[in-house]
């Protein structure tokens, strides 16, 4: 389980915990410009996404959009997803996850530029 203030470091850029409660946890995550999470999917919790800045690419199941500051994604469960920064600015997103497992545990990655599949 996340706590507050909890901190990640990524090849890609970071996170941070900004809330916790019951079956919830709030996430400010920075994506560095070219480049991207993983393709990853969860099986027991959903995500909302809302870009606070920049500009991106979200990929949603066989979908992909852009996205820039003030919109929102939504991933339901067991959803295959990536966000990637297509721009030349940090790409920032507050994250909820909410769901019955929200820890890192939960991440099925299917693809990563990282090796860490």
């Amino acid at each position: 389980m996340y706590r507050v203030g909890q901190t990640g470091k990524r090849p890609w850029g970071s996170w941070r915990v900004l809330a916790v409660g019951a079956g919830f946890a709030e996430k400010r995550i920075d994506v560095a410009p070219g480049q991207r999470l993983s393709l990853q999917r969860h099986f027991r919790r959903a995500e909302r996404w809302t870009v606070v800045a920049g500009e991106g690419v979200a990929t949603l199941g066989t979908r992909t959009r852009k996205v820039a500051a003030g919109d929102t994604v939504r991933v339901a469960p067991k959803t295959v997803h990536r966000l990637a920064n297509t721009g030349k600015a940090t790409l920032t997103l507050i994250e909820v996850q909410l769901g019955t497992e929200l820890a890192e545990s939960d991440i099925e990655r299917l693809a990563d530029d990282y090796a860490r599949t």
